[in-house]
């Protein structure tokens, strides 16, 4: 191949001078990198050199180095100083003339790539020799009764168990982190316990409750034969954590049912329907029933037992209701807890008065502004803030389904082109906080979105002596979030061990869906160059947890997950299959895929023949 020495040159000059704003802002940053941990002192100075360096449009270098077969930087964020000077180095030996030693101050590509695979193994456990993603698995509120379903997931590859605040209660918590111990120690694994702060809530208020009657149907296949009974709790009284699929009856009647208990009685369809009691769990007794039955509060169930005799069901979950809006409607958020109603119209067909519904976070009414976006239940509903007073601001619907959106109880709510200034911590995170650092090994810290929220929270991780013995990952939800995540990873940097989750249900209704693929891999880049390990979360293969098949569209979004160090799945009936099926597809996709780098293994065929 013939040599321009000119071109090569100026490519020379180019990279030189990126080589010369890199120093520069080192230099600016001194104080900066004087309060980061020494554990992240070459990380924070990668991560500066990095967003220097990608303030500057230099497609065309890339392009032109790409033409040379040299590397385009689109792969050096963990050594992005080293991969320049390798560069200039290589472009110098092209035209026969000596360069600078690549310096001890430059971090070799090896070396960046060794520090994040080192982060990874502190915070997820050491790798295995198959694979290098870690899983992480939601924890359901059985875990903490069925030692033999936790067991099984740490058997299928779970490497990280996750324990969400937001749900169940610190008796639960205990007995799920307990299984997990136990398990692992069997299984003698190292399995890291992960626990999510529960973080504010912007979420509608309550409806107004419809009758007190709940349907329980057996699932059947397409001939009719059933495939699942229907699922009655029977419990002595509603909590917190009571599945909407339970019915209240008296103290005295549940302590006397056991196990293959037979209740017959006629559902609120006057339909003659038996159930029958087959497990007795410490804070509810199951039942199983063939047919579907409408239960309410005049159902009565009679035991052949005389013991028992006649059991009267006290109480029932009230239908959910929910609010049906179209475009062009006028919703009315207030800032009491008023309970929501539908919109009221005249016989005439005239709107007497607009639908209605409370707000759970009041903060929020300090801080709304005409003319800002509002979103509801992961972006279904969208509308725009027309008229905001002190306890109420009015939302005119812009877009919705053709014959209408619901909108429930407890569905969240979303200000993507607001600062609404609220602080990560909670009362609730706050008192949670405190159960966190004495059973967990990290805590994931919930709707961060500056550094003063990472200050809060390691204020309050120093005042329980937990600094740098709880790791901490930074859950990235917001578009606020993300517009700050360079310094809110350089003020986290102040400790230890930190990681980054990409909450990219939240994070995709924040930003728009056009942009959570740039979002998503910007992030990564981001923490690749930081050196901290990224959690890939929020429907990953949620399909097959769900409903036992998985979708193609899951399957290669968790391919794609190979470019973090962690992907995370969420609960659900099928979670054993998810794990597996997760571990094998990490687990082979590995030859193909160094994080995000493709790797060219020899090809085969699916299928060998003789």
């Amino acid at each position: 191949m013939k040599i321009n020495i000119k071109k090569i040159k100026k490519l020379i000059t180019q990279i030189e001078g990126l080589i010369e704003t890199l120093n520069n802002e080192t230099q600016q940053s001194v104080t900066l990198l004087e309060n980061v941990h020494p554990t992240y002192k070459k990380s924070a100075q990668n991560l500066l050199h990095y967003t220097a360096f990608r303030k500057i449009d230099e497609r065309n270098l890339q392009r032109k180095l790409g033409v040379l077969g040299l590397t385009r930087f689109g792969h050096a964020e963990e050594h992005i100083l080293g991969s320049l000077l390798q560069v200039r180095f290589i472009l110098y030996r092209i035209i026969n003339e000596s360069e600078l030693a690549l310096g001890k101050s430059a971090l070799s590509i090896k070396k960046g790539r060794k520090i994040l695979r080192e982060h990874s193994d502190v915070l997820f456990g050491v790798r295995s020799k198959t694979r290098r993603v870690k899983i992480m698995v939601t924890q359901p509120t059985e875990a903490a009764y069925n030692y033999d379903m936790v067991l099984a997931m740490v058997q299928n590859g779970m490497d990280c168990a996750r324990v969400n605040c937001a749900h169940d209660n610190k008796e639960v918590w205990e007995g799920i982190i307990q299984n997990i111990r136990k398990a692992a120690l069997a299984l003698n694994k190292d399995v890291k316990i992960a626990m999510d702060l529960a973080g504010p809530k912007i979420r509608t208020g309550k409806i107004e409750p419809g009758p007190k009657v709940r349907k329980f149907s057996p699932k059947r296949d397409e001939l009719g034969a059933i495939l699942r009974p229907a699922i009655i709790h029977i419990v002595t009284a509603f909590t917190r954590d009571t599945s909407p699929n339970s019915i209240v009856i008296e103290k005295d009647d549940y302590n006397q049912l056991t196990i293959g208990e037979e209740l017959k009685g006629k559902d609120s369809r006057n339909k003659s329907r038996k159930i029958t009691v087959v497990q007795i769990l410490e804070n509810s007794i199951v039942a199983h029933c063939n047919k579907t039955m409408y239960i309410d509060t005049n159902t009565v169930l009679r035991s052949k037992n005389k013991k028992i005799g006649t059991i009267l069901v006290n109480d029932v979950y009230p239908v959910p209701q929910h609010l049906l809006l179209k475009q062009h409607d006028t919703l009315i958020i207030t800032k009491a807890p008023v309970l929501g109603a539908s919109a009221v119209y005249t016989t005439e067909g005239n709107l007497e008065k607009p639908a209605h519904i409370s707000c759970q976070l009041p903060q929020i009414f300090e801080a709304v502004e005409e003319g800002k976006k509002i979103l509801f239940d992961d972006g279904k509903i969208e509308g725009i803030i027309e008229k905001v007073s002190s306890d109420t601001f009015e939302v005119r619907i812009t877009r919705a389904a053709e014959n209408g959106s619901k909108l429930k109880a407890e569905k969240g709510i979303n200000f993507p082109d607001s600062n609404l200034g609220i602080s990560g911590l909670t009362k609730k995170d706050i008192l949670d906080l405190e159960f966190v650092t004495t059973h967990a090994d990290i805590v994931n810290f919930s709707f961060v979105n500056s550094k003063q929220d990472v200050q809060e929270l390691l204020t309050q991780l120093d005042r329980l002596n937990a600094i740098n013995k709880l790791d901490i990952v930074l859950k990235i939800e917001t578009r606020i979030a993300f517009d700050n995540l360079v310094e809110i990873l350089l003020e986290a940097m102040r400790v230890e061990h930190i990681g980054v989750m990409i909450a990219r249900g939240d994070l995709a209704v924040e930003t728009g869906w056009e942009m959570i693929g740039k979002v998503q891999q910007e992030i990564l880049s981001i923490c690749s160059a930081a050196h901290i390990p990224v959690v890939w979360a929020t429907q990953v293969l949620e399909n097959l947890a769900k409903t036992g098949l998985p979708s193609r569209s899951e399957i290669t979004d968790a391919v794609t997950s190979l470019r973090a160090e962690c992907v995370m799945l969420n609960k659900g009936p099928y979670i054993q299959e998810a794990v597996r099926l997760l571990n094998t597809l990490l687990s082979d996709m590995e030859r193909f895929q160094d994080k995000s780098q493709t790797m060219l293994p020899k090809m085969e065929k699916i299928l060998k023949t003789k």
